[in-house]
């Protein structure tokens, strides 16, 4: 049917790809590794030649990167991330005496592109490793570019699920919550315990006895926050959080969280309701729960039965409009 299949139109596979990841050597130290994740791609500036003052080579566009491959001579060694980041913050490991080759991820889950004729290959990876950067390479091993939930999210268009279903489907509401005056150190200590990428910053309203989310921190932040070198044991989630928070409803569609997210240049959203005492968090990772093959199963019947409905009631109107003609 044309208009199921306009709905559930898969994202463009090339437009899932990373094409120009962050690359740097195994002895880049872990403080150069970390400022050029945060920084290279946020800065407005080009760069004429494939490599930097480390030797290294970075990507085209302007956000940061949540990831690097470390590589030696076209050969993938490992990755890191920020959530890696995050976790060795919250050990407290002196960065600066660090080489990635010491602290990376290794061997790197990959995917062969003779292995991904849709988007669900990469899903089920996701899935089962528990990861969110996903390396495609070709037959003899070279490396093609790195897939994400960012990535299949930016491929995604309007036509898709995305406005049939609801924030609240996909949300999830184990959202982990501190105070405002805790430190950077303990919310990255209660990422890394807690395996989230995030932290909601609330303040209790003593007269209606409930907590109001005022803030967030992120893995991002947190990385960006070693990037400046900052001690993290002395500064308060209160300094440093992203404030005013943009709150979603469970009722938005998810068409609304995509756009938001895209237009904010951010990978979760929170989600608040019954003023303020229900909370939730979608993520760009949770989003891409609409692409289970169940899930579509479930909503190409109800889109069926929709359209079936519709055939009746118009067989019915047709009926009626014949007797009234006659």
């Amino acid at each position: 049917m044309e208009i199921e299949d306009r709905i559930l139109a898969s994202p463009d596979l090339e437009m899932t790809i990373d094409s120009k990841p962050l690359k740097i050597a195994p002895d880049t130290s872990l403080q150069d590794a970390i400022a050029l994740m945060s920084q290279a791609r946020g800065k407005n500036c080009s760069y004429d030649s494939s490599e930097n003052e480390f030797g290294l080579s970075l990507p085209d566009e302007r956000s940061p990167s949540s990831y690097a491959l470390i590589m030696e001579q076209d050969k993938l060694l490992g990755i890191l991330t920020e959530r890696d980041i995050v976790r060795l913050t919250a050990s407290e490991a002196v960065f600066s005496e660090l080489k990635v080759s010491q602290v990376m991820t290794h061997p790197v889950i990959t995917l062969s592109k003779d292995n991904f004729p849709d988007i669900f290959a990469a899903l089920f990876l996701f899935r089962r490793y528990k990861i969110r950067h996903l390396p495609l390479v070709d037959s003899n091993n070279n490396l093609i570019g790195v897939i994400s939930p960012g990535t299949i999210r930016r491929a995604m268009h309007p036509a898709n699920l995305l406005k049939l279903r609801r924030v609240g489907d996909v949300m999830s509401k184990n959202v982990v919550y501190e105070d405002s005056n805790i430190s950077v150190l303990n919310i990255a200590r209660l990422m890394a315990k807690q395996k989230v990428s995030c932290v909601v910053i609330t303040q209790e309203d003593k007269q209606e006895n409930i907590l109001l989310p005022v803030g967030i921190i992120t893995e991002r932040d947190i990385m960006q926050f070693q990037s400046l070198e900052l001690n993290l044991n002395n500064v308060t989630a209160q300094e440093v959080m992203s404030t005013p928070l943009f709150l979603l409803s469970p009722e938005d569609s998810l068409l609304k969280a995509n756009q938001e997210m895209q237009l904010r240049r951010v990978r979760r959203l929170v989600v608040s309701w019954n003023w303020g005492q229900g909370l939730g968090i979608i993520t760009q990772t949770s989003m891409l729960r609409i692409f289970d093959p169940m899930e579509m199963y479930t909503v190409i019947n109800t889109l069926q039965r929709t359209v079936e409905d519709l055939q009746s009631e118009n067989r019915r109107l047709s009926y009626m409009v014949r007797e009234l003609k006659g």
